[in-house]
């Protein structure tokens, strides 16, 4: 069987996407998290870009054991020497990632450099990098558009230099599947080399073909892909982890001598986290993790499904993470079951955090007839999150109605004192922010407001999500309630809570 090594980019090229940036603990939460779902390789980030970057990546480099971390670094010595600060902590587990980009354009417009100078600047950086650490990654950026035969010399080149893997990107997405895999085919066969290092991509999804791209190269001879948890990351984003896994785990008939060390039954888990984090909601009908991926409608599927799974379920929800039993707990269930229901889901909380889990699930299980999974996952978070809490909501009134303006009387409590304001504004939701602003004398600019609802039924439960910006730092809070506008407000206030504490995501 062949392995096919898992890159995950969530922390680097994930986190580029607009508005989803993440603060140093929020980076360590999920790489602890892609150990569990049994990535191989994490690049944690780009530690020249920022001060927070660096800190970041060196935090996991240090706290993350069992798997290669990686570190970003341009074809400049000052660059490697900050990937080199940044991820040495790991020792044997360090790899520095090193890339130039060779295609026509990049080299007339970006670089404005001839192949030669490319050459030249790609082996010393490779070279250089190789005498800070054994694992060195070369990456050919826009790879897809460049010249093969150049392409060829510079791996060639690279490869003799020291480099380990050789990353193939399709930087802007602009390759077809058939294209791609005919490019990485001829790697294979034209790079005298090339046995001395393991082939990997790189694919964007500007085209919708990041995943397919991904495929394709593994059929032509690709050992390594990179990808990002939800498929987050650059503009239309990277080729979606848990697709890529999928795919080769259905599709043992093409990928027969495939494998991989991913625990699929951690993917959805792991993709909830990312979505919360990075404040970027999951589309129901994303294949693989959206809530309606596995979800029947039609009476026709749903007869289907009945009398036998494969008409129209190639994947077991519960293969992916998803849990066969959907409706598990009432307001009567006890605290022994709502601990053992936890277990199941793979949750672990502290004595501390199940007993605040437990009276939150009390108080909504008063609310609702019945307590979904995804209700506990929601009510787990909101536990487990990391911010600290200098504002709490101690309760509020709201008085709106056709022809009325919204009128608020919110309470709030920091270090022990309890603060009261009113305010109003053009709906509940606006003049409750007023109002918290008026208590924690910050001004902030709302980017984002978006709800979903948890699960079916007029008492779902609903998560509000919001990004806004003060004084230059981006911040995503959530939160989740029966109640829509009680889940608006401690969304906000975990918002300013990020901003009060310096935390920039």
């Amino acid at each position: 069987m062949d392995k096919i090594i898992i890159f995950d980019t969530t922390l680097r090229d994930g986190e580029q996407a607009p508005g989803a940036s993440l603060n140093k603990k929020e980076k360590l939460e999920i790489a602890e998290q892609l150990v569990h779902l049994g990535v191989d390789v994490i690049e944690a980030g780009f530690p020249i870009a920022s001060k927070g970057d660096f800190d970041a990546v060196k935090l996991v480099a240090s706290k993350i054991k069992g798997v290669t971390i990686c570190g970003l670094a341009r074809s400049l010595k000052k660059d490697i020497d900050a990937a080199y600060g940044a991820v040495k902590v790991a020792k044997s587990n360090a790899r520095i990632h090193v890339f130039l980009a060779t295609s026509k354009i990049h080299m007339r417009y970006k670089l404005k450099k001839a192949e030669n100078e490319i050459l030249r600047l790609a082996t010393e950086a490779v070279r250089y990098a190789k005498k800070k650490v054994k694992d060195v990654q070369f990456s050919p950026e826009d790879a897809s558009r460049s010249d093969p035969k150049f392409l060829y010399r510079i791996i060639e080149r690279v490869i003799n230099e020291g480099a380990t893997t050789i990353n193939i990107p399709d930087t802007v997405g602009y390759a077809d599947p058939q294209e791609f895999g005919s490019l990485i085919r001829g790697i294979k066969e034209n790079v005298l080399n090339i046995d001395k290092a393991i082939i990997a991509v790189h694919c964007h999804n500007d085209l919708g073909l990041a995943v397919a791209n991904s495929l394709s190269a593994v059929k032509n001879g690709a050992r390594q892909v990179e990808c990002t948890i939800n498929g987050i990351g650059e503009r239309a984003g990277n080729a979606s982890m848990e697709e890529i896994i999928m795919a080769v785990k259905t599709r043992k008939d093409i990928f027969a001598n495939i494998t991989s060390s991913i625990k699929t039954k951690e993917i959805h888990k792991t993709s909830r986290l990312v979505s919360r984090l990075t404040g970027f909601v999951v589309a129901p009908n994303k294949a693989i993790v959206g809530l309606n991926a596995f979800r029947h409608e039609s009476g026709i599927h749903q007869d289907g499904i009945l009398k036998e799974r494969r008409t129209y379920e190639i994947i077991r929800p519960q293969d992916v993470g998803f849990m066969e039993s959907g409706i598990v707990l009432g307001k009567h269930s006890g605290r022994h079951a709502f601990s053992a229901r936890l277990k199941s889901l793979g949750i672990k909380l502290s004595q501390k955090e199940l007993n605040s889990a437990f009276e939150k699930f009390k108080v909504l299980a008063d609310k609702k007839k019945t307590v979904y999974d995804e209700d506990l996952f929601s009510i787990v978070e909101e536990e487990i999150k990391i911010t600290p809490k200098v504002w709490q909501l101690v309760d509020f009134q709201v008085n709106c109605g056709t022809g009325i303006i919204p009128q608020v009387k919110i309470r709030l409590k920091s270090k022990g004192k309890f603060y009261t304001r009113k305010s109003s504004g053009d709906g509940p939701v606006d003049a409750c922010y007023k109002a918290i602003e008026k208590i924690v004398g910050i001004k902030a600019r709302l980017l984002d407001y978006h709800i979903d609802s948890v699960t079916s039924g007029k008492d779902a439960l609903g998560e509000v999500s919001v990004k806004m910006i003060s004084k230059g730092k981006s911040v995503v809070g959530r939160g989740a309630s029966t109640d829509i506008i009680e889940a608006s407000v401690k969304a906000y206030i975990e918002a300013i809570n990020k901003i009060k504490e310096g935390i920039r995501q």
